[in-house]
Formats: structure tokens, C-alpha cells, sequence
């Protein structure tokens, strides 16, 4: 629940996905990049991706965009990054996601989580 509200009230209805292969194997490594759009700057989306990414042992990074969007990239186990996709199609208190762009990418061993 957030502010009273189950949370799939809150979910934006609208996502695009971009490239989906075949789910990895158990235990093996995925990379998926975020663009979210909406009111995201300002609202602490960074540290709360980063603070997130971290609890759930994802590497990669976030950054505002010039647009004022924000992009991400998590790697890790495929139910961390998960979780952190889904947690950018919530975004932070105060944020107002409006769309998540999806892209499954190569893993390419990143190691720890930053904000740019």
C-alpha cells in the first residue's frame, strides 16, 4: 500500500518493452536498461534507485537525462533485476512515472551501484 492506496493503483498502465529474450537461467547474470519518463528529476529517484539496487545486491548505475528523464542500467541476479525495474515503474514518493522503456542487454559485469 502506498498512502492508503494498494499499489497497483499507482501503477502506470502503459509500458513499452523493446527487446525481450528468453528469461537467463537460474543463477545466471542479466542486464536490463530503464529509461523512465514522467516528473522523475527532483524527487530523489537516483538515491532511491541506488539505496534499492544496493539492498538487493544489483550493480549498475542511474543518471538524470537532459530530457528530464531518468536512465538506468541494473545487472545482477534476474530477481534483482526485477525487482529494480519494478521499483522504477513506482519510482519514489513524489514521483510520477508516466512510462518505463525496457532493454535487455548484455551482461557486461559491472561491479558495485552509482549515481552519474
Amino acid at each position: 500500500m502506498r498512502g492508503g492506496v494498494p499499489m497497483e493503483a499507482h501503477r502506470p498502465a502503459h509500458r513499452v518493452r523493446i527487446h525481450s529474450p528468453p528469461m537467463a537461467e537460474s543463477g545466471a547474470r542479466v542486464r536490463r536498461r530503464v529509461v523512465v519518463h514522467g516528473a522523475v528529476q527532483g524527487v530523489f529517484f537516483r538515491d532511491s534507485t541506488r539505496r534499492e539496487a544496493e539492498r538487493r545486491g544489483v550493480a549498475g548505475w542511474v543518471a538524470n537525462r537532459a530530457d528530464g528523464n531518468v536512465e538506468a542500467v541494473f545487472e545482477g541476479d534476474p530477481d534483482g533485476v526485477r525487482a529494480l525495474v519494478e521499483f522504477c515503474h513506482e519510482g519514489p514518493r513524489g514521483a510520477d512515472v508516466q512510462r518505463v522503456d525496457e532493454t535487455d542487454e548484455e551482461p557486461e559485469g559491472l561491479t558495485g551501484f552509482s549515481v552519474r
